[in-house]
């Protein structure tokens, strides 16, 4: 059994179906392995795949060198797993195949002590917040939208000339990746 003390350390991850969420999901070590584009239209296809499933509602994203952001909606299982470890799983080893083939050099960064598995992509701790209302949504909507911009990384001059966020969607209405829900048709 986890004490209090132990709980405190890990931040908060779960989720409810029908609720909409702001998840950050990191990269082990909080490695830059999502510079690659690859790496990218992976998790992009993944969502468009469980999105067209109707296993989860994809509102707005940013996709950043070592972490990820997404406001979304989990609607049903994916078989007998939640969808975002469908989501965390499948990319997991889709980047693990990669590696193991095209950087085999990066691999030992991945490698964990674990009984469960060699190689770990995703940190342990991913973060879920409740959006529970439309200001909220828009709060972090523009703060996941602004995360290329900031001096730190410094990806693009403007949010919407960063291909890997929902940010053109939201100034053009135009999806180029054909998964996306404006929030507005939930709040």
């Amino acid at each position: 059994m986890v004490n209090e003390h132990q709980e405190s350390k890990f931040r908060n991850s779960r989720m409810n179906f029908d609720e909409v969420y702001f998840w950050t999901d990191t990269i082990k070590d909080w490695k830059h392995l999502l510079k690659q584009d690859k790496y990218k239209e992976l998790i992009l296809s993944s969502w468009k795949e469980l999105v067209g499933r109707g296993q989860i509602v994809v509102y707005a994203y940013v996709i950043m060198p070592n972490h990820l952001h997404v406001i979304w909606e989990l609607k049903e299982p994916n078989g007998k797993e939640l969808p975002h470890a469908s989501f965390n799983k499948y990319t997991s080893h889709m980047i693990l195949k990669d590696l193991k083939h095209h950087h085999a050099a990066v691999l030992p960064f991945f490698k964990v002590d674990d009984s469960e598995r060699e190689y770990r992509i995703w940190q342990r701790d991913p973060l879920a917040i409740l959006m529970d209302s439309k200001q909220k949504v828009e709060q972090k909507i523009d703060y996941i939208h602004r995360n290329p911009l900031h001096e730190r990384w410094s990806l693009a001059d403007c949010p919407e000339n960063y291909r890997w966020s929902s940010a053109k969607f939201y100034q053009s209405q135009k999806d180029e990746f054909g998964f996306l829900t404006h929030y507005a048709n939930r709040f």
